[in-house]
């Protein structure tokens, strides 16, 4: 069983970033993912997981469960998540576009 930690080295090493270079996309000290990744049992700050899920494109739950999601259905829970909290009248907006876009295909 893979813990959160050893999915985001496997992760950061996949795309040959070192600690320091997440550190800098991520807005989190190198320290904080260093524990991540080298301890077991540290607490998790649930916001920084999202912001390292969001970084490599999976969902927070890929991190902490045994099945990890591909990056395009994170995507578009991604969406999804944004879309719920737009006001009506913006969701209206976004829907005529996808049907202008759903026109399109021959």
């Amino acid at each position: 069983m893979s813990t959160a930690g050893e999915k985001i080295r496997m992760l950061r090493v996949s795309k040959r970033w070192s600690l320091e270079d997440l550190a800098k996309i991520t807005s989190l000290h190198k320290t904080y993912i260093w524990e991540l990744e080298n301890r077991p049992n540290k607490k998790i700050d649930m916001e920084k997981l999202a912001t390292i899920a969001e970084v490599f494109g999976v969902t927070v739950s890929s991190l902490v469960d045994q099945e990890v999601v591909p990056e395009e259905d994170a995507q578009e829970k991604g969406f999804f998540r944004k879309f719920k909290k737009l006001d009506e009248r913006d969701k209206k907006i976004i829907d005529d576009i996808m049907k202008s876009l759903g026109q399109h295909k021959s």
